[in-house]
């Protein structure tokens, strides 16, 4: 993390859902570094939330995990009433949790459509929902939703998790505009392939090696790209800043 923004969000309360692995938990790491109050939300992997909070706690940071399916209302209510008890209202809110969905579209059930739109989607939706009450009480909030590139271009074989992410976009583009005036930000990043143990279980050596290729930087895109773009749309740098996807794929999509 770049020195100048070291303690930049001292004071603040951040909430990163999805957040004890992969990008979120390096999301997570950045922000509490950065001097906010960092939620470790997680769903299932309690023992990895946990040694998340072990981890900055030895950092001087301070840190809590809390678990909860945020695809369901009264758990992400519960949620944000454990963090308001705590500390306070989160006034920054990172909306990271997501799954894939790897599937041609005519073998989609509808099972699978309504689970990858309730976390990736509605999930966003209920945590919004729920942190913006208090950001429009204080008339400042920064909220920054975790697309994909696949939500841009589309993705053969992905159209459910495309679809999802297409749909948090324009849930965040609307919402910008509707909460401006109250002070709030709301962006998006669109991060393109990154290594994480995800693209690790779908992709082999080989195939994500002809996808660096692809790219023009030459290379997949670390958890830390994403995290830092995270930080910067939450900093005080990016005041004015809204309503904007971020793409952090090394220009692919160029």
């Amino acid at each position: 993390m770049p020195a100048e923004y070291n303690h930049h969000l001292r004071g603040h309360i951040c909430l990163v859902t999805g957040s004890s692995r992969g990008i979120g938990a390096q999301i997570a790491r950045t922000v509490a570094v950065a001097g906010a109050r960092t939620v470790i939300n997680y769903h299932s992997s309690q023992q990895q939330a946990m040694q998340l909070v072990e981890e900055l706690t030895e950092q001087g940071c301070q840190v809590m995990a809390v678990q909860a399916d945020i695809s369901q209302g009264r758990e992400v209510e519960a949620m944000f009433a454990r963090i308001e008890d705590k500390w306070g209202s989160v006034d920054l809110l990172v909306n990271n949790a997501g799954i894939s969905l790897k599937r041609l579209f005519t073998e989609t059930s509808e099972e699978e459509w309504h689970q990858v739109m309730d976390i990736n989607l509605k999930g966003a939706f209920l945590c919004c929902r729920s942190a913006l009450p208090a950001m429009i009480r204080t008339r400042f909030g920064r909220i920054v939703n975790i697309a994909s590139i696949w939500g841009l271009r589309g993705a053969s074989c992905e159209t459910v998790y495309a679809a999802s992410k297409g749909g948090l976009i324009a849930l965040s583009r609307s919402l910008a505009m509707e909460m401006g005036p109250s002070g709030i930000t709301v962006n998006v990043i669109a991060p393109g392939p990154v290594e994480t143990d995800m693209l690790l279980q779908e992709l082999d050596n080989d195939e994500r090696a002809m996808l660096s290729v692809e790219i023009p930087l030459g290379r997949l895109a670390s958890p830390d790209d994403v995290a830092s773009a995270c930080l910067f749309l939450l900093s005080p740098a990016a005041s004015y800043i809204n309503g904007q996807v971020l793409g952090i794929d090394g220009g692919w999509k160029v």
